[in-house]
């Protein structure tokens, strides 16, 4: 069996992924998005723990003893991810440095589902969008509504800075983000192989 050479740095690229999986099988891929976005578009061989699911199950996956890539859209909750996983001891883990989204641009193989649902990002900018523009809109009859759109620019402003977003982490227990669940005693079997 090859030894894989863990880079240094905990964030990797997608030419990093590739070429660790060629080198080393026991590479795994975890993928920290919603069930209903894993679904959508995936790498092949990752396996789905949404995050709030990787909170409630960090001791059992920081135990993994495989080197652990996490994967999200873009970077921000494989990065929360890996400050919950990295607390609870777990030492081989790394980030793919843009997500999902850097892998497909990169020409990474990818696997699609029956089912098209839009990124979490991409949810987040359609609600908060629409709330801006409906207190903006109803502030012309009542002025106190454009506290609403205010709300909103303020609730941005605090989860680029904290890296972290509560509208995403509603979003993510609506019924069109979730699947079947996820099947978290299999998955930790599977990492554990």
């Amino acid at each position: 069996m090859t030894t894989t050479t863990i880079p240094a740095t905990d964030t990797i690229d997608s030419g990093q992924l590739r070429q660790l999986r060629t080198s080393d099988p026991s590479i795994r891929i975890l993928d920290v998005r919603t069930g209903g976005e894993f679904e959508t578009v995936h790498i092949p061989g990752s396996y789905n723990v949404p995050l709030d699911t990787l909170g409630e199950h960090v001791r059992d996956l920081a135990s993994v003893e495989h080197p652990v890539v996490l994967v999200c859209q873009s970077g921000g909750r494989a990065t929360q991810a890996h400050g919950k996983l990295s607390t609870a001891g777990k030492e081989t883990l790394h980030i793919l440095e843009g997500g999902i989204a850097a892998w497909e641009a990169s020409g990474g193989d990818v696997v699609r589902g029956d089912t098209n649902r839009w990124a979490m990002d991409r949810q987040v900018r359609l609600v908060a969008g629409s709330l801006a523009l409906t207190g903006i809109v109803a502030s012309t009859a009542i002025p106190g509504a454009k506290w609403l759109a205010g709300g909103v620019a303020a609730g941005l402003t605090f989860s680029a800075v904290t890296n972290t977003c509560a509208m995403a982490a509603v979003l993510a227990k609506l019924p069109y983000n979730q699947t079947d669940g996820c099947d978290i005693e299999g998955v930790l079997a599977e990492l554990n192989a």
